[in-house]
Formats: structure tokens, sequence, C-alpha cells
């Protein structure tokens, strides 16, 4: 399944991380270092300006336009999804049968 991040970036939900508010990574000084240090290794995507959230993904870090709770729902509504049973093939069966 995908997540759609805003500013026409989709990552797979498989590879996230973690999210975090944008906020904090200017009140953490570790969080200031591991962006600095992704920045020059460019592996930072996304435009800081519009920022609300960081998505860490296991292979790059993406500044998105949505708030860390958008992203949340959008994260466990793909679970959710996952999760629900496919009667597709059973419905098929059921209207073949009634023809």
């Amino acid at each position: 399944m995908f997540i759609h991040l805003g500013n026409d970036t989709v990552i797979r939900s498989e590879e996230v991380v973690a999210i975090i508010d944008f906020n904090l990574i200017s009140s953490s000084t570790i969080m200031e270092e591991m962006m600095d240090h992704a920045t020059k290794q460019k592996i930072v995507s996304g435009p800081v300006s519009e920022a609300k959230s960081v998505m860490i993904t296991t292979s790059k870090i993406y500044y998105s336009s949505l708030s860390v709770s958008t992203l949340k729902k959008r994260a466990s509504m793909i679970s959710t999804i996952s999760k629900v049973d496919d009667f597709s093939d059973e419905i098929k069966e059921l209207e073949l049968e009634e023809d």
C-alpha cells in the first residue's frame, strides 16, 4: 500500500519508520544533526518552507506539508483497508449463479 505525503509524493507504507512533527526538529539538537547529515547525504526530499511534518523511511527523509495527525490517519486507514477481507470472488460467483 502507499501513503500520499502531499507535494506529489507517494511512498510505500512498509518503508515508514517514523512520522515526526516538524517543530520537534528545531527543538532537538540530535534531530537537527540527523537532518543536517541526511541533507548532506542528499536523502532529504520535499519543501522545507511548507513542512508541517517529517516522514522518515528506510531509505529517505521527506518533508510533508501535511500534519502528523493527517499522515497517521492515512497510515492507519491503509492498515485497516489491508485487514478487510476481499469477498469480490464470492460476489462474482453469486452473480453468476443468479444468471
